[in-house]
């Protein structure tokens, strides 16, 4: 278990522990955070080779994440929390959930999925080999594409341009690690051992893991309740 991950906490009240998508960092959450410090407290981290957070460098699985996150709630006393997570985020509430139960009161899984099949296992290998051979922005723009719809795009270049540099500035090597952490997700048999208050959100116009993944998701975790 990691206690080196680069954390911040602010707020008062109950625990709310958010966990951040592939290629970004904490601050992906400023705005979210900026709300819920009002009535908790909150901690956002940086996944291990991501933002201000060590590591990356050597390949590492979902479970590896999950311990990462699960030794920092031991490291601050703060557990059980309320775990929120988006993405990759989202993959590691449901394995930290299934492995580390007393850790958690409740997760939320934002836009995430709990395995790939082939055809898509094959996409996440094409974008490991391109940012292994052509670095960070032969990928940055695409992943922006299946994250923002063009109406928010033109709407927000600001956003866009900030995503883009932190996606930018991510390490090739450590992404492509985290890459294949994701690509090699196997979720289900471990969601149907979750027994706390389980929240599934979806996009319906999100590229990135269609519907689709969240309502296998909510339908493996016992209780489990979806919004989209």
């Amino acid at each position: 278990m990691s206690t080196d991950l680069h954390y911040e906490i602010e707020g008062l009240g109950p625990v709310v522990m958010l966990s951040h998508a592939l290629g970004c960092d904490l601050g992906m959450w400023n705005e979210v955070a900026a709300w819920l410090r009002r009535h908790y407290t909150v901690v956002r981290y940086d996944h291990r080779g991501h933002g201000a957070s060590p590591g990356g460098h050597s390949p590492f699985g979902m479970q590896d994440l999950a311990e990462d996150a699960a030794g920092l709630i031991d490291h601050l006393g703060l557990g059980p929390v309320h775990f929120v997570g988006v993405s990759m985020g989202g993959m590691t509430a449901q394995a930290l959930a299934a492995s580390h139960p007393h850790l958690v009161r409740s997760i939320t899984v934002a836009h995430s999925a709990s395995h790939y099949d082939a055809a898509a296992q094959a996409g996440w290998r094409a974008r490991i080999d391109t940012v292994r051979q052509d670095g960070m922005a032969a990928v940055a723009d695409g992943a922006l594409q299946r994250w923002l719809s063009d109406p928010y795009r033109a709407a927000h270049p600001v956003r866009v341009a900030q995503l883009r540099s932190r996606l930018l500035q991510t390490d090739a090597g450590a992404y492509a690690h985290a890459c294949e952490a994701v690509a090699g997700i196997a979720l289900q048999d471990g969601n149907a051992r979750i027994r706390c208050p389980a929240l599934v959100l979806a996009g319906a116009l999100d590229q990135a893991t269609p519907l689709a993944c969240s309502e296998a998701i909510a339908t493996q975790i016992p209780g489990a309740r979806l919004e989209v």
